[in-house]
């Protein structure tokens, strides 16, 4: 972030040129429908739908894409598993879509889904789960935990190798990979998982306002309003956000395994990625944290048009081949390199 003090610059200044472009056709898009906040859930949803449609086009073809409906407590989870090629049982990641914890969905991530799937030649696992607010904190953590430990077994019938399995996703999606690390950690099964993949990350409800005096204002696609929305959606009631499980910056962060995190420069998210790898080394985490000047909120969805968001794919993906392809006792070590 900029130094605390100095005048704001403008989005248009500061933003790359391509992601400015897809910020701007993204909210144009939005500005035909009215704000998501005066809609129902369901009206949201199909909205965001619609408007995230033409990002998802193009890209890598897969092998083959299967859909499977997996038991977990309270009911089932439904999963999409993107196989890029023939070539036997392969890692994956298990990939959870951002949205608030409220909006998004395997559709709307499908094409960032099969980039990670083609670049890091492995399995990615899209996860289908409950959204708010009619499924508060901690059903989908919980159903995901579920997930975690059915793949043990699941493993031939979906075609991956559930001895070499990483989990990740973006903006709420980073902070339910992160719960469902810690939640594994604390039942002792903190081998089931060998990396987390965070991109953009929420990781505690408060923004500070120096974020959004700098990143959430015109031209910049997320606010402080709006995430205030998502986690009023999320929590049960105010004091969930003490819960570690909720706000993972305030959970005790030893014994998780490897992270990367992509970091966009220009995000009032940006600082709780920050904190967040800091906090991850000093509990003896390994990570890799990469900033990318000129990125906003979202914008790996952004690839189409963007050299920045192919590179940040690029990193992720080469990443998850090194800590995927290790042996379980040589993981910190590859993750180092």
């Amino acid at each position: 972030m900029k130094p605390t003090g100095s005048d704001p610059l403008p989005a248009a200044e500061i933003l790359d040129p391509d992601i400015r472009r897809f910020v701007a056709e993204v909210s144009a898009a939005f500005a035909r429908f009215p704000p998501l906040d005066q809609l129902s859930p369901a009206e949201a949803r199909r909205v965001a739908e619609l408007v995230r449609e033409p990002w998802r086009q193009g890209g890598p073809t897969m092998w083959v894409v299967t859909e499977h409906l997996i038991p977990v407590t309270g009911g089932q989870l439904r999963i999409r598993v993107y196989d890029p090629g023939p070539d036997g049982a392969k890692p994956a990641l298990l990939y959870l879509h951002g949205g608030g914890w409220t909006i998004f969905s395997l559709d709307t991530h499908d094409r960032v889904m099969r980039e990670y799937a083609a670049r890091a030649r492995i399995a990615v696992i899209g996860v289908d789960y409950p959204l708010s607010p009619e499924a508060k904190f901690p059903t989908a953590l919980e159903q995901l935990v579920d997930l975690v430990r059915r793949l043990e077994t699941l493993g031939g019938e979906l075609g991956i190798d559930p001895g070499r399995l990483a989990i990740g996703g973006d903006s709420a999606g980073a902070n339910l990979a992160v719960a469902a690390c810690l939640s594994l950690r604390d039942a002792g099964e903190q081998h089931r998982l060998r990396g987390m993949l965070l991109n953009y990350g929420a990781f505690d409800a408060t923004c500070s306002d120096e974020a959004v005096r700098r990143y959430g204002g015109e031209g910049f696609p997320l606010s402080r309003e709006e995430m205030a929305l998502y986690w009023n959606n999320y929590v049960r009631s105010p004091g969930d956000v003490e819960n570690p499980l909720v706000c993972p910056l305030r959970a005790r962060l030893e014994g998780l395994p490897p992270a990367f995190l992509t970091i966009p420069e220009c995000d009032v998210l940006t600082e709780q990625s920050l904190r967040m790898a800091e906090r991850l080394r000093e509990a003896g985490v390994t990570v890799r944290a990469e900033v990318y000047a000129g990125a906003t909120h979202s914008f790996l969805e952004a690839v189409s048009i963007s050299a920045l968001a192919d590179r940040a794919l690029e990193d992720g993906s080469r990443w998850l081949r090194e800590i995927l392809a290790a042996p379980a006792a040589g993981t910190a070590a590859v993750a180092e390199k």
